[in-house]
């Protein structure tokens, strides 16, 4: 195979025009506000609250700090259910709260928590769930809902990956206590670092505020023992001018997702993540899973031929935060059988709104000739 003139990234960020951009400074240069609360922070703030049709939302300088202040908003204690696949910022935010993460498996259609095993884990030192929309592909959110309530215990999304989706029309992070949204670099919608916590209790609001900005409350005083973890004007300023583009780079992903998935559909032990039917996707990122027993070749081998062609793809997640020197053999992971299924074979292919269609097939082709030899 002839390899890429041109190295195919995995992902691209998005930035607006230059000069867009530069008009955004010159308002910063005129202000001279560059952070703690400036104009843009809070106009991108309202614009979106909007856009994700959610209640409320506060912006932070990036998710991983939004998650942990979620965790500390709610006051959660004892142990969290959550999923092991998923980035390392999801297990750090709950063990560097001093809580336990109990890890349950996956289901083998989305990737997301398995929700028919959670209440099997549910104790008494159980405070909450923390589950992942992984790859942008919502959880099953009404049986999440309904275990909690149950079991009167607390819901914080990590939706990391789903900027933009929707179920049945609704914003997907009105559903739960809290969500938390990445605006990192290689997410659909960035600004710059990001991040966003969404919620439906109003009362959030200034304990959020409080809480990202040292706890300080007024000029002379501090009411909580908070972090400095507040979105500056030059991210808020990116933020907005990525949002004026932020639909049509979706639909540019969802055309090279149509290009892998009709492109691939015939290859024997591919299996490729479908849509959800009522479910707006945001196509962050276009996962197959490779059964060896089926086509003959494993992840690793189709990752390193890709790579000698030009073609970057990424091993997304592997390995298992389980796996992960800080906590293998701390917690239970013998259960965790399709999630081990999943993180040893799971490729994720190049996908991004200024990806041109000539490359999306030149990567079905490689992927195809591949598999053929």
């Amino acid at each position: 195979m002839n390899k890429l003139e041109k190295p195919i990234q995995v992902t691209k960020a998005f930035l607006p025009p230059l000069e867009e951009y530069v008009n955004m400074l010159r308002e910063i240069w005129e202000n001279s506000w560059v952070t703690n609360n400036g104009p843009l922070h809070n106009r991108l703030q309202e614009e979106l609250t909007n856009y994700l049709k959610v209640s409320d939302c506060t912006l932070f300088t990036n998710g991983h700090l939004a998650l942990d202040i979620a965790i500390k908003a709610l006051k959660l204690e004892g142990e969290v259910i959550t999923t092991p696949f998923t980035f390392a910022s999801t297990t750090h935010a709950i063990v560097m709260n001093n809580l336990i993460p109990v890890f349950c498996d996956i289901n083998m259609s989305d990737y997301t928590i398995d929700v028919h095993k959670i209440e099997e884990l549910i104790t008494d030192k159980t405070s909450a769930i923390i589950p992942v929309h992984v790859f942008g592909s919502p959880c099953d959110i009404n049986a999440i809902e309904e275990i909690a309530r149950k079991h009167n215990l607390k819901v914080i999304y990590d939706a990391a990956h789903a900027f933009g989706v929707e179920i049945n029309g609704k914003g997907i992070g009105s559903y739960g206590d809290i969500s938390m949204f990445s605006l990192h670099a290689t997410k659909v919608y960035n600004t710059i670092e990001g991040g966003l916590l969404t919620y439906n209790n109003s009362d959030l609001k200034t304990k959020l505020n409080l809480l990202k900005n040292f706890g300080i409350s007024g000029y002379e005083e501090v009411d909580e023992i908070g972090l400095n973890a507040k979105m500056n004007e030059f991210q808020a300023a990116m933020g907005i001018l990525n949002l004026k583009y932020i639909d049509d780079q979706i639909s540019k992903r969802k055309n090279i997702a149509n290009i892998y998935r009709n492109g691939l559909k015939n290859l024997n032990g591919i299996k490729m993540v479908a849509d959800k039917k009522n479910v707006e996707h945001n196509y962050a990122y276009f996962p197959i899973v490779i059964d060896e027993g089926k086509c003959g070749i494993t992840r690793d081998q189709l990752f390193d031929s890709l790579r000698e062609v030009n073609v970057m793809t990424r091993k997304y997640f592997y390995p298992l935060t389980t796996e992960f020197a800080c906590y293998k053999g701390k917690y239970k992971d013998n259960h965790l059988h399709n999630a081990k299924y999943v993180a040893e074979r799971v490729l994720t292919l190049p996908i991004y709104g200024e990806l041109s269609e000539e490359d999306a097939y030149k990567i079905v082709e490689l992927v195809c000739n591949i598999f053929n030899k």
